[in-house]
């Protein structure tokens, strides 16, 4: 299918294999978090809007927008393709996203995004601290 591989190509994205296949970004992607938390029935036109006027982005730009909302179960990822945008949505059927709160918007790359949808946690990972004793009791 000569579409497949093109929409792919322009869309920064990979195929998965086998089942629960999907489009995934490619790892280089540029990805912008909003961290807030966004009401769902925002479409397109309403999703660029928060782009542009909150996260003073151009959603014209080459990156993926991404958007969780209260419930963290729900993710949308908005970007211009060509000549037209692409939503794409996932619902998590029993699990919640981990998502980091942060300033806006918070960059990442493709690797980091896919950790996410994959439910891995973001946020940075410190070891206990060192404790250092003297003497016993």
């Amino acid at each position: 299918d000569p579409c497949r591989g093109r929409c792919a190509a322009v869309a920064g994205a990979t195929f998965g294999a086998g089942w629960g296949a999907m489009i995934r970004p490619d790892p280089k992607a540029t990805v912008y978090l909003y961290a807030d938390p966004v009401d769902m029935r925002k479409s397109i036109d309403g999703l660029a809007a928060l782009v542009e006027q909150e996260m003073t982005l151009s959603p014209f730009s080459p990156a993926l927008f991404v958007f969780c909302n209260r419930g963290r179960d729900k993710i949308k990822l908005l970007y211009w393709e060509r000549n037209g945008f692409v939503l794409w949505y996932k619902r998590l059927e029993k699990f919640r996203f981990c998502w980091p709160g942060s300033e806006l918007p918070l960059p990442l790359n493709g690797e980091q995004l896919n950790r996410l949808l994959d439910g891995y946690d973001l946020r940075p990972q410190a070891p206990h601290p060192v404790l250092r004793y003297s003497q016993i009791g």
